[in-house]
């Protein structure tokens, strides 16, 4: 049993800062009543700057998350727990989320249910995240940071001014990119309730119920952001594609929201891409034309839970394989076709 009373004592071997000490025990007090919890463990897995840590009180295990700070270098407004606590109690709502017991604006702390995650493969994730995501964007419209893609648009300036990799291994990269953005829409009055950080760690599966988790990133975006995201883990061909859609939107998707999506899976691409190699670099040149793993492989390890992005040579392997993957797009008839169908079209879901 830890005692809130001497709380100090125990936070170097817990790793709860210092500073929130008070903050912690009030929590515990305000959501359950009690003085102790019996049982206490930090979780490691993902790249955000909260400490989360597994807790039990009176034999229930439930997840604290304590914001250490209120910004983020993946994504705008990251770490503001005024929006992502407003996120996740709507998406708790509507039982996208786990149980909300106690959150605090001004600590940055939240309290709820630890979900004991099972193996979701990826066969029966292509049936149940789609419509997960349909419920997702459903939701009462979260608060607006930025627009998206200038968000990304800032990144691929600084990968470009960086210079990280000589220009011989990045012109058709920016070409490729500027094409995408000149025809894609950016209309905020299209935007959706989204989580905007779908990746395996945040998706759990329970053996019964998918649960999203950590909505240190939600906001306002392009639902075909979100829908991009998931396909990375998910969807495997043309095919799967369609069906995925399909599910989505309750009917065909039809050769337009194909075609954006196609896009859309472009622009994350090109994210992923220049945002994992600055952070992987620290800024500095790397070694060119390097190999990297293949794009289908690399992320069904991650999603087994096999490769963390945590260290710095994980974060240049991972923004190499999505810029082998853009590269290799940008080369197809399928992308051209794609730049005439949504360049052809108003803007439309």
């Amino acid at each position: 049993m830890v005692n809130l009373t001497n709380f100090g004592a125990v936070t170097s071997d817990f790793m709860i800062p210092e500073a929130k000490n008070t903050a912690v025990a009030r929590g515990l007090q305000e959501a359950f009543g009690v003085t102790e919890f019996d049982d206490i463990q930090v979780l490691t897995a993902g790249m955000s700057a909260a400490r989360v840590f597994r807790i039990v009180v009176a034999g229930h295990a439930y997840l604290l998350r304590i914001i250490m700070n209120t910004g983020g270098a993946l994504g705008p407004g990251q770490g503001d727990p005024t929006r992502q606590f407003a996120c996740m109690k709507s998406g708790a709502a509507r039982g996208l989320a786990p149980r909300v017991w106690y959150t605090s604006i001004e600590d940055g702390i939240s309290i709820t249910d630890f979900v004991e995650a099972q193996p979701l493969p990826i066969e029966e994730a292509l049936v149940r995240l789609p419509a997960t995501l349909r419920a997702l964007h459903a939701l009462p419209l979260f608060p607006r940071t930025v627009n998206y893609l200038n968000f990304v648009d800032g990144f691929v300036r600084r990968f470009h001014d960086a210079k990280i990799l000589p220009e011989s291994e990045t012109q058709e990269l920016f070409e490729g990119y500027a094409r995408v953005v000149r025809v894609y829409p950016r209309d905020d009055s299209e935007m959706v309730s989204s989580h905007n950080d779908l990746k395996p760690e945040n998706i759990i599966f329970d053996g019964d119920s998918v649960w999203l988790v950590d909505w240190e990133a939600a906001f306002l975006n392009d639902r075909y952001f979100d829908l991009a995201m998931v396909a990375n883990f998910v969807v495997t061909n043309e095919e799967e594609e369609e069906a995925y859609l399909r599910t989505y939107f309750g009917e065909e998707a039809g050769e337009y929201r194909l075609a954006r999506f196609y896009l859309m899976r472009q622009i994350a691409h090109m994210s992923y891409a220049t945002v994992f190699m600055l952070l992987g670099s620290r800024g500095k040149a790397i070694e060119p034309n390097t190999k990297a793993p293949n794009f289908r492989d690399f992320h069904n390890r991650i999603w087994a839970g096999e490769i963390s992005l945590v260290t710095n040579e994980a974060k240049l392997q991972y923004g190499r394989v999505h810029m082998n993957q853009i590269l290799q797009n940008l080369r197809t008839a399928r992308f051209q076709d794609a730049l005439r169908i949504v360049s052809n079209q108003p803007a439309n879901i």
